[in-house]
């Protein structure tokens, strides 16, 4: 494993003394950057399930195969992820914004409206209007201002190449368009 050590600090520039954006300027920047729509899902400890959008979702690593979510606190679905330690991110298709706008709601019986079945590995709740989903058992936690990163190693999951992925772009959402590959110089 190759440690990668901070550059030394330099005088007057430590993070603690430098400005930082004000809340609609960090809301323009980051909404700037479409990103995929997801739902984490997970179960309480009465087995119920529960769940949440999601678009705050990367991969971390492919050896091992670690994912990151970062998840608003606090947060119910939270609460289950940690107690349970195990979770699926939910990559929703093009067509599920209502499924986005159901797990966003405050409504409590969200799974009562959406056709979901249990993971084959973790048998936390796998949605049926996805392009993909990936099951997670909890790598690590961390707090980071209001929310907490949760890495989870992807223990099992499937992608459906015929369908495309939801995204969200400046407080819309947006159909992606597959772009020809280019050929050649810089392509």
């Amino acid at each position: 494993m190759t440690t990668v050590s901070a550059p030394p600090r330099v005088p007057g520039t430590d993070e603690d003394t430098l400005p930082s954006v004000d809340r609609a300027s960090f809301r323009s920047l980051m909404g700037s950057f479409m990103s995929g729509v997801s739902i984490l899902t997970s179960r309480r400890t009465d087995e119920s399930p529960v769940g949440m959008t999601c678009s705050a979702v990367c991969s971390v690593s492919a050896d091992p195969p670690l994912l990151l979510a970062c998840v608003n606190t606090p947060s119910a679905t939270l609460d289950a992820i940690t107690d349970k330690n195990r979770f699926v991110v939910n990559f929703l298709d093009v067509g599920a914004d209502s499924v986005s706008d159901l797990f966003a709601s405050r409504t409590t019986d969200k799974f009562d409206e959406v056709d979901w079945l249990p993971g084959e590995v973790t048998g936390m709740p796998v949605l049926a209007d996805v392009v993909a989903h990936a099951e997670c058992a909890v790598h690590e936690v961390r707090e980071a201002g209001d929310h907490v990163i949760v890495i989870g190693r992807i223990t099992a999951g499937e992608a459906m190449p015929e369908r495309f992925p939801l995204g969200y772009w400046r407080g819309s959402y947006t159909r992606s368009l597959r772009m020809p590959r280019r050929t050649g110089p810089g392509g």
